[in-house]
């Protein structure tokens, strides 16, 4: 008799399952908390005015002023992606557009922060690990302190790893498109520093 086993996963695919971080490794990693989340939502929301799926990347002086912060939708990055390492990309390259690196510096003093408005609950998702393990490398590459994950849904806001939540801003209702209407129009990006 002939017993079979299961094929053990490649390494490229084992890699892929760890670029993204649970809660629990989230918290532990010790992000800092923000002191005003709800000022730093509804500015970021009244700026970019975020529908699903929009990623709006912001970085922060020590005093919680913003510097600089970028938008793209979700549709930007590869249909479907979960993989913190493309995740990671495209928001370095958001970060690149609107604000220098810190690399020079002993330690950061910026802080990236990261709001992604979507649809679905607010509690914890695979995709949001993804984006979790996307900004905390990112913030690395780019000289920065890792900030919070807000996620913005029909619920309102919530952020990840600290539970602390608002009913608003939230993510608006999805505009209805007529049939034969804006079929072919590029993704909108918005980019802003704010000085």
């Amino acid at each position: 008799m002939t017993f079979g086993s299961a094929s053990p996963p490649s390494a490229g695919s084992a890699t892929r399952l760890g670029r993204l971080l649970e809660p629990a490794e989230w918290v532990a990693s010790g992000v800092p908390p923000l002191r005003r989340p709800r000022e730093v939502v509804t500015g970021l929301y009244s700026r970019h005015r975020p529908t699903p799926p929009t990623v709006v990347v912001a970085v922060f002086h020590p005093d919680e002023r913003l510097a600089a912060s970028a938008s793209f939708t979700r549709r930007a990055v590869r249909e479907g992606a979960t993989d913190g390492w493309e995740l990671r990309n495209a928001l370095l390259s958001q970060l690149r557009l609107v604000i220098p690196h810190d690399l020079r510096r002993r330690t950061p003093a910026r802080t990236a922060v990261l709001l992604y408005c979507r649809e679905g609950e607010a509690h914890w998702t695979k995709e949001d690990g993804a984006w979790m393990w996307g900004l905390r490398d990112a913030c690395t590459l780019h000289g920065l302190r890792c900030g919070a994950y807000i996620t913005l849904t029909g619920a309102g806001w919530h952020v990840l790893g600290e539970g602390r939540t608002g009913r608003y801003p939230r993510s608006p209702a999805l505009p209805i498109v007529p049939i034969g209407f804006g079929g072919g129009a590029p993704e909108a990006h918005l980019r802003t520093a704010a000085r």
